[in-house]
């Protein structure tokens, strides 16, 4: 086995602009860095990694923590949550505490992040940096180049490794200093903020609060379902299928073998998946289904309004299909609803209660 290529310190890498300079900034006193792109069912774009080495000079590496970072949401994240279902302040916990954990396998001294004092109401208050950084146990590990000369000095700092006077004291919201600082890297394409992830939008949380009504501990693989196209249910019964060529390719590769996959037969249109959480649907629910897919056909709905025919529609599931012959409608005898963020307000009001 080759030997593993060793750095001196280990960065969080969302991809965002922050992130990114934060990288450039150590790198820019001789030091050599790499980045950890954490990948979650909400977050992470793993494929951009090269684009970044080749865009921006920063070199990175997907992490996986899928399943611990479900677990945290579950449980309860140890500082609660946000405005919607956002962990934010236990989302950086877990991070660095992977982070610390992968230093020795890299021969790494020491971790960056990118926050700056002030930018983010939740995480990045001095009081909740201080707070992430002890409970993550990193406090003499953890290096925030780009507002480090608004806080006390780091031990990589007073050691001489790393020339504070070199590092920035940027505070606050405002993002010129960012742009700035990239123009003077040559960046030629702007990166955008890395901005909250799906968890921080109403409609997002009330898509996974919709599934924990009827899963008390959903897979990674049932949320990371759950970010994808466009979602209905009608009780129990879930079904997700695709706005776009992208969302049937994203959504053909998360169907599992107990899922029912719908396809049409004869016209393009959206593949959907149907994954039953309390058994079998009924064989009228999967037609009901089959119905409301087609019906996002446009050529097979013309097909049907100038013909009367009804349109074939294949269903997959356990490596057996079934082809249905449905009418296409929007309006269907089970009343598929998309979820309503208010459930997030009553799922999080139910938990305080408890």
């Amino acid at each position: 086995m080759a030997e593993r290529k060793q750095y001196d310190a280990l960065a969080l890498l969302s991809g965002g602009l922050d992130s990114l300079l934060a990288v450039r900034t150590i790198m820019d006193q001789g030091l050599t860095v790499l980045g950890l792109h954490f990948v979650t069912p909400f977050f992470g774009k793993p494929h951009l990694i090269p684009f970044w080495k080749s865009h921006y000079g920063v070199e990175g590496v997907a992490v996986d923590i899928r399943q611990p970072y479900v677990d945290m949401v579950l449980d309860g994240p140890s500082q609660g949550f946000g405005k919607w279902l956002n962990p934010c302040v236990d989302c950086k916990i877990i991070m660095l505490t992977h982070a610390a954990r992968l230093l020795p396998e890299y021969g790494a001294k020491f971790l960056i992040s990118g926050e700056v004092i002030g930018q983010r109401p939740m995480s990045q208050r001095e009081d909740a940096l201080n707070l992430i950084t002890k409970k993550a146990g990193v406090r003499d590990l953890l290096l925030r180049p780009l507002c480090a000369r608004n806080l006390p000095p780091t031990p990589m700092e007073e050691s001489g490794l790393v020339d504070r006077e070199r590092l920035n004291d940027w505070y606050g919201r405002g993002r010129k200093p960012q742009y700035a600082q990239a123009e003077l890297y040559g960046f030629t394409e702007i990166p955008t903020p890395a901005g909250g992830c799906c968890l921080t939008e109403a409609h997002g949380a009330a898509r996974f609060v919709q599934l924990l009504t009827h899963r008390d501990r959903p897979s990674p693989g049932d949320f990371s379902l759950a970010r994808a196209g466009r979602q209905v249910w009608a009780d129990h019964r879930w079904l997700a299928f695709g706005r776009t060529a992208e969302d049937n390719d994203e959504l053909a590769g998360l169907a599992e073998p107990d899922d029912y996959v719908f396809k049409l037969a004869d016209f393009p249109g959206p593949l959907a998946v149907g994954r039953p959480l309390k058994g079998d649907w009924e064989p009228e629910a999967v037609r009901d289904a089959a119905a409301l897919i087609a019906s996002y056909s446009g050529k097979a709905r013309k097909k049907f309004e100038a013909t009367g025919e009804p349109v074939r529609v294949h269903v997959q599931r356990k490596g057996a299909t079934e082809t249905l012959a449905v009418i296409p409608a929007r309006e269907t005898g089970l009343a598929w609803a998309e979820p309503a963020p208010a459930l997030v307000r009553e799922w999080k009001k139910g938990r305080t209660q408890a």
